[in-house]
């Protein structure tokens, strides 16, 4: 994995197109945002010290997370925040299918409607956040509290599978049923259980809802990666 900026860094599959992202707070990934509150606008606190860049997760608004991260990486430069700025990543995987007797590769967002972000957090930051078309908010923030950046075994997981390839198979019928607990038994989120919420069988995947970031993420598997816990 590369560290520059402008680059796409792969690791996921597409976060269900005509679903939104977990609720957090309230707010919708492309509603308006609140303003802040008296005494935190960005200008008037002066600008605070670089250097202690983390990783937070960020909802966005899902089928749009190449071009939102593009936006704010042209609105860092604009307005010359690169001292508090790191990377964007766009969690994917690389599935390795046969279709027509070729061997394909594609890529699956692993949690559509959310990026990882490595940023110092601050005013002048959330402001640039908050104020770019398509952005909720840090998770696990609110007006009055900072979102707790991620975990370091999080932020490895995530850094060390980045575009990982995991093999795909010929589509059969699913063995589980919506409502169903299952285990995740290969791929990135192997070891985690969560709750069946529907199945794609047009495209030979379910979609499971697991606690990632201490919040519910709904994430699409193909069938053979989950078994009954």
């Amino acid at each position: 994995m590369t560290g520059t900026t402008g680059k796409k860094l792969f690791m996921t599959d597409e976060l269900p197109p005509s679903e939104s992202p977990p609720p957090d707070d309230g707010q919708s990934a492309a509603g308006p945002h609140e303003p802040l509150p008296p005494g935190q606008h960005p200008q008037e606190n002066g600008a605070p010290k670089a250097g202690n860049k983390r990783w937070y997760v960020v909802k966005v608004q899902s089928g749009r997370e190449e071009s939102i991260k593009e936006s704010i990486e042209r609105r860092v430069k604009i307005e010359g925040l690169e001292d508090f700025f790191g990377q964007i990543i766009i969690p994917v995987e690389r599935v390795v299918e046969m279709r027509g007797g070729k061997r394909v590769t594609r890529e699956r967002k692993l949690y559509p409607g959310y990026l990882m972000v490595e940023v110092e957090y601050n005013d002048r930051i959330l402001y640039l956040f908050r104020e770019t078309a398509g952005v909720g908010d840090f998770v696990g923030g609110s007006l009055s509290h900072a979102p707790p950046p991620m975990a370091d075994h999080e932020v490895e997981r995530m850094l060390g599978r980045q575009g990982e390839q995991v093999p795909g198979i010929s589509h059969g019928k699913p063995k589980f049923d919506r409502g169903d607990r299952v285990k995740v038994k290969d791929g990135t989120f192997s070891g985690m259980e969560g709750e069946v919420k529907e199945l794609l069988e047009a495209k030979g995947l379910v979609r499971v809802e697991l606690t990632i970031f201490g919040r519910p993420v709904p994430v699409e598997l193909e069938y053979w990666q989950v078994e009954h816990s």
